[in-house]
């Protein structure tokens, strides 16, 4: 059965690049009404002559650009929380600055985000659907990386809270947790054969994630075949959090 979104309007944030280019490039494919948000206007344009989507320019890191974004996005039926930010530090050196940037727009964006196109959901009676992208690190310890992997542990309690509020309203919500995904942020920052063969070794399926296969899942998400599905966390890693 294949997956038609014809019809329905849905915003991609964190959509020029890596990830989230690859979903709102599959749910354009899939006939939706794709909406890119952004914060580099350059790739947003590039994205709309590649699929002639709808654009936002806008930075998630602050309340207002979040709250602007979603207003500018106008109705929303399905909504991708794709954008989020890293900024590795060793625990101990870890500061309250990169804390605050990372939970803005991993957690608080996404938050914000949903806010608002739930309630544009409800108010239409029509229901929807909401991904949120989040990470094996939501999961599992990765050093260096304490205040992301508490962001994405954050993102995968929020979507199971978001699940059971909005569930009567008939939105659904689920989360996707990719493993290593080699978007060339990835392939640069995986390159080192040291580095990349002991979590290759972790990966039954034996290789990283491509940005098309955690697209594939979110469309599956959004989709009527996956009608039941409702506040899981569910995994794109190859078997990596399995083991």
């Amino acid at each position: 059965m294949r997956i038609d979104f014809q019809h329905r309007r849905a915003a991609v944030t964190g959509a020029g690049k890596g990830i989230g280019r690859a979903i709102a490039t599959q749910l354009h494919h899939c006939n939706a009404k794709v909406i890119a948000i952004s914060r580099t206007l350059r790739d947003l344009e590039d994205l709309r002559d590649e699929i002639g989507c709808e654009i936002v320019h806008a930075d998630l890191a602050s309340v207002a650009g979040a709250v602007d974004a979603a207003a500018e996005a106008g109705r929303i039926d399905l909504l991708v929380n794709n954008a989020g930010v890293s900024h590795p530090q060793p625990l101990l050196d870890t500061t309250p600055e990169a804390w605050d940037a990372t939970m803005a727009v991993n957690v608080r964006a996404a938050l914000v985000m949903s806010q608002s196109a739930a309630r544009g959901m409800i108010e239409r009676g029509h229901g929807g659907a909401i991904v949120n992208v989040s990470s094996q690190a939501s999961q599992a310890a990765l050093a260096d990386h304490a205040a992301y992997c508490a962001s994405k542990g954050a993102l995968d309690q929020l979507t199971r809270v978001m699940a059971l509020e909005l569930g009567p309203h008939n939105i659904r919500v689920n989360a996707v947790n990719p493993t290593v995904t080699m978007t060339p942020m990835g392939e640069m920052a995986w390159s080192d054969p040291a580095k990349r063969a002991p979590m290759l070794a972790r990966i039954p399926l034996g290789r990283f994630a491509q940005p098309h296969d955690v697209a594939h899942a979110v469309a599956y998400l959004l989709s009527d075949l996956a009608d039941l599905i409702h506040g899981a966390t569910l995994p794109v890693d190859g078997g990596f959090l399995a083991t």
